[in-house]
């Protein structure tokens, strides 16, 4: 029977699935309008709202399909740990395996916590911190 932990961690994986495709809809309806993060594209800022990461499903939408297999996304050793019973934070490392433009396969890594909060529209993602190991 799936738990809370469950929830969260499906909810992130949709989230995920939405960067992956570029799906902005489905994204804006996971991601709170005033959420902020730290991550490698803000150069050590924190953002705040969801323009600064619509810029970048601009860019993803308007390029070509990736060619098959599709990228494939992991959750390492993911961790949930609630704040109550409206809020919880996800940390795990995402591993990303795609083809490079040789046709090799390659594997990222990014070391991720995301923040989710149950609001009366339903659960979003607040806030999120993302650092490339280096």
């Amino acid at each position: 029977m799936p738990g809370p932990d469950d929830e969260i961690l499906d909810l992130t994986r949709r989230l995920l699935a939405a960067i992956a495709a570029a799906d902005w809809p489905t994204y804006t309806a996971l991601v709170s309008a005033d959420v902020t993060c730290f991550e490698p594209e803000a150069r050590g800022h924190l953002v705040e709202g969801l323009p600064f990461h619509e810029y970048y499903f601009r860019l993803a939408a308007g390029r070509p399909a990736a060619p098959a297999p599709a990228a494939t996304t992991t959750l390492a050793a993911p961790h949930v740990r609630w704040l109550g019973t409206d809020a919880a934070v996800v940390s795990y490392v995402r591993l990303v395996q795609k083809l490079d433009d040789t046709g090799r396969p390659v594997t990222s890594a990014a070391e991720e916590t995301r923040v989710w909060q149950r609001t009366a529209a339903g659960w979003r993602q607040v806030h999120f911190h993302r650092s490339v190991p280096g």
